[in-house]
């Protein structure tokens, strides 16, 4: 050990084991070599010449010469020194902080006076390493073994630790605890092969002591922000609340331990269209700008809380918004005298800011002078804070033909009229958005807006004008409706008397007549002329339909190799079937009708070719009430869609697309009633549809269907119906249709007696002609009212009555409920064009009866009443 004297202006290390002294080796050395050349003199005298010995001599004694000269003038030295750099060693020796230099089996290799100061050692013989000091401390144990374990992987590493006592000397605080840093990181040795360790501690108890007194007045400081008598909240730059203290989350009712940054955003805290007057403080790029709002914040169980906000907003340097901060002072306190002024202006701010409907005023030349927060929300991106400051015209919110309308009524609030009649106006940047603005004279002026001439309440009529034009297209349809009908039911007979009679006529002919053809093309330009009357049943959704449960995915599968077909070979049709969906309840004929024509009208918008998609899914209520279309209850739909690529159809067509006998197609190529045929089997269905169209982009037609859900009456019939097929397969037994007594193709009517009802007397001349010629006998009435006095001849004796449902006097339904009075087993069918649920409402729910559809043929109705007898 060495201990080296201590050098000007830094105190000596207490142990520096860094230089090892090698002078003893070196003396030793060069004593052997002399001894050894002294040896060499004397073994070879007798050999050596004197002249050579002499010479040798001599040259020894001049190198002896040179060295003891150099060694006093200390140009060579006998015992070397390390050769160190005083800079760093001053350095290392006066570090305020405790250093220490381990080998590997944790000897001491260097420790500085600083070390010697901070662990108590004041000699080398009392300075321990670091793990033989620490590791006696249980509040630094773990430390130091986290450190030792780093260094020898060759990490250094730092830990920070609190003893109850100082390591070293008691200094002014007695047994206060203290808190030391301790640093460790490996150095390779001074002959480059041996790994030492170096520590480095340090007492950092002052440190942690003004650390502690910064964290308690910080922590003075949020307590007092915190229990401030007003409210305070930041938000960032997205609106998102960052801070906000325990007042305002006291009287907003918010869980203050449970509130985290960023949870609650600024528009979750500002009531009604507060937040248009929050948004309109806009600062000016790189500055900050304030503005006081008085408006209503939101409390966590819904009530309103009146406050006025001192806000101040930042924005960056290239004008996006930035943080905000926000002073809130309550304004439900009491107060006399001046307060209660004061408070009463703020009633009326909050009364102003919070009405539903838009409010501003103007000067004599329409410059806007104030708005309230409705105003601002509504008329976003038109008018603004900074606009009415650099005072922006009223006129900007209305289109340009609206302007003179306004200026006449400003001149009449100018003169103070009372009467000033309201605008009707759109927005200005978009057609859709419909307005009405009352403007109101300004009587007495304030000393806060001397110059005020108008006021002016703005409110949005959109979803009326939507209502209004929805009414009078629904009203329009319901009319062309009922007039559809009512042709299609007279028609109807016309067409039923025709039939009947080229019926009646070709039984008398043989094919070999040469009227026998004319008598055919009659016939099928009749049926030509139902199918027409069906379309326009099915508009005024009266045709007859037979719902059934159906799967869409079956249907429209079984349809593909149909619309393809239709579709040509330069039309592509895809099919995307959503999964899992639920069954609707429709009449599968007319579905596939409204499939097939779709399929058609999309074919003819691309005549270019393209693609005709189909897509099916479910649609759950939450759904249904997101989309929000008119008319649509809520509910639970499937969801067909028929899109393509065509032409699109214009905003002008679109509002008479389902209207009958409408088209847009070349005469001859189509008769208008496609789409109005669609739109009556939806709406008979229960369903609805809605187009969608762009012009030269395509069309979807979204069609949704209710979904069918069993009530337990189909599920009793369903499982019986299972029952009896699985009875019958175990049995062997394989079931057959009830046939008639008669045979199927035997149609006549035995001593069968029938009544036939009917007004229109040549349907009811050619029908009673027509069962006569069966066999049956016949007898007829006009009206119901005729029915019952026919019977009452008869005394009953009558095994069916065939009655038309549309009457006078007495109709169809009224005819059966009397009959069924004296006769409830009397055998009844209705013929009607219309659909069969159009009058079976009004029937008791266990009236029991057939149904035959206008316009019918001989054999219809022979069939009809030969199957309802055989029952």
């Amino acid at each position: 050990m060495t201990d080296t004297t201590p050098s000007a202006g830094h105190p000596a290390p207490l142990v520096d084991r860094s230089a090892k002294p090698r002078s003893v080796s070196r003396l030793i050395f060069l004593a052997l070599v002399m001894i050894g050349a002294s040896v060499v003199f004397f073994l070879f005298k007798d050999k050596l010449n004197n002249d050579v010995m002499l010479g040798i001599l001599g040259v020894l004694a001049v190198v002896g010469i040179f060295f003891l000269v150099s060694t006093v003038i200390g140009f060579v030295t006998i015992m070397p020194k390390t050769v160190t750099d005083p800079l760093a060693r001053a350095f290392i020796d006066s570090h305020p902080e405790g250093t220490l230099v381990t080998d590997n089996k944790d000897r001491v290799i260097y420790a500085n006076h600083a070390y010697g100061k901070l662990t108590g050692s004041s000699s080398a013989a009392d300075v321990q390493s670091i793990e033989a000091i620490l590791s006696r401390h249980r509040e630094s144990t773990e430390a130091v073994y986290r450190l030792t374990n780093a260094m020898r992987d060759g990490r250094e590493g730092q830990e920070e630790f609190r003893m109850t006592q100082p390591l070293g000397e008691t200094r002014e605080g007695g047994s206060s605890a203290h808190w030391y840093r301790l640093r460790g990181r490996p150095v390779t040795g001074v002959d480059g092969a041996e790994k030492l360790m170096a520590w480095q501690l340090s007492d950092i108890s002052h440190e942690r002591t003004e650390q502690e007194m910064v964290f308690k007045e910080l922590q003075n400081a949020i307590n007092y922000l915190d229990h401030a008598p007003v409210g305070f909240f930041s938000a960032g730059r997205d609106g998102d609340i960052v801070y906000l203290n325990a007042t305002l989350a006291d009287w907003l009712g918010i869980d203050f331990t449970a509130f985290s940054p960023g949870k609650l955003m600024l528009r979750d805290l500002v009531a009604g269209s507060g937040m248009a007057l929050v948004e309109s403080v806009q600062a000016e790029p790189g500055l900050n700008r304030t503005a006081q709002l008085d408006l209503d914040l939101l409390k966590s169980n819904g009530q309103s809380l009146p406050v006025r906000l001192v806000h101040r907003v930042s924005a960056t340097r290239d004008g996006s918004p930035g943080e905000s901060r926000t002073i809130v002072i309550s304004r439900e306190d009491g107060g006399s005298g001046v307060q209660d002024a004061a408070r009463a202006e703020m009633r009326f701010t909050r009364f102003f800011n919070n009405t539903p409907m838009a409010i501003a005023s103007v000067d004599g030349q329409g410059k806007i002078l104030r708005t309230n927060g409705p105003f601002l929300q509504m008329f976003h991106g038109l008018v603004t804070r900074d606009d009415m400051e650099r005072g922006t015209l009223f006129e900007t919110v209305l289109r340009a033909e609206d302007r003179k309308g306004f200026q006449d009524a400003l001149r009449q609030a100018a003169d103070k009229q009372g009467d000033i009649t309201p605008i009707d106006s759109r927005r200005a940047d978009n057609e859709e958005r419909h307005f009405r603005f009352y403007v109101n004279a300004v009587i007495e002026h304030t000393e806060e807006a001397p110059e005020e001439t108008a006021i002016i309440y703005a409110v949005e009529t959109t979803e009326q004008k939507a209502l209004e034009a929805q009414m009078a297209q629904t009203q329009k349809m319901n009319a062309v409706g009922t007039l559809a009908g009512g042709i299609a039911h007279d028609f109807n007979n016309v067409l039923t008397a025709i039939l009947l009679s080229a019926d009646h006529l070709l039984m008398s002919l043989r094919p070999s007549d040469s009227s026998f053809a004319d008598l055919i093309e009659i016939k099928r330009n009749a049926n030509r002329a139902a199918v027409l009357v069906r379309q326009l049943l099915a508009f005024s959704r009266k045709q007859t339909m037979r719902p059934t449960v159906l799967s869409m995915t079956d249907v429209i599968g079984d349809l593909r190799m149909l619309v393809d077909r239709l579709t040509g070979t330069n039309v592509k049709l895809e099919l995307e079937f959503g999964r899992d969906l639920w069954p609707v309840k429709t009449d599968l004929g007319q579905f596939e009708q409204v499939l097939i024509n779709l399929a058609v009208n999309a074919r003819d918008a691309m005549p270019e070719g393209g693609t005709i998609t189909v897509r099916t899914r479910n649609v759950e209520a939450d759904e249904v009430e997101r989309l929000n279309h008119r008319g649509m209850e809520v509910g639970e739909y499937v969801l067909i869609e028929i899109s393509d690529e065509g032409t699109g159809i214009s905003p002008e067509v679109m509002e008479k697309i389902f209207e009958p006998f409408f088209t847009t197609k070349d005469v001859g190529k189509g008769t208008g009633l496609g789409l109005s045929m669609v739109y009556g089997i939806i709406k008979q269905s229960g369903g609805y549809i809605y187009p969608d169209s762009e012009l030269g982009k395509g069309t979807t037609f979204r069609i949704y269907l209710p979904r069918h859900v069993e009530d337990e009456a189909e599920k009793a019939a369903a499982a019986a119906e299972a029952a009896a097929i699985l009875e019958a397969v175990r049995n062997g037994v394989v079931a057959e249709p009830v046939k008639s007594t008669n045979g199927p193709e035997d149609l006549t009517g035995g001593s069968s007696v029938v009544l036939l009802v009917e007004d229109e007397e040549a349907v009811r001349r050619g029908g009673k002609r027509m069962l006569e010629a069966r066999g049956y006998e016949v007898h007829e009435a006009g009206t119901g009212v005729e029915a019952l006095e026919v019977l009452q001849e008869l005394e009953g004796r009558v095994d069916i009555v065939v009655s038309d449902v549309v009457m006078p006097e007495m109709d169809g339904p009224t005819l059966l409920t009397e009959l069924r009075k004296d006769y409830p087993d009397m055998k009844f069918i209705f013929v009607s064009g219309y659909a069969e649920d159009a009058f079976a409402r009004n029937l008791p729910a266990d009236a029991k009866f057939g149904f035959l559809a206008k316009p019918f043929s001989l054999k219809q109705l022979a069939t009809a009443v030969r199957e309802m007898l055989d029952e």
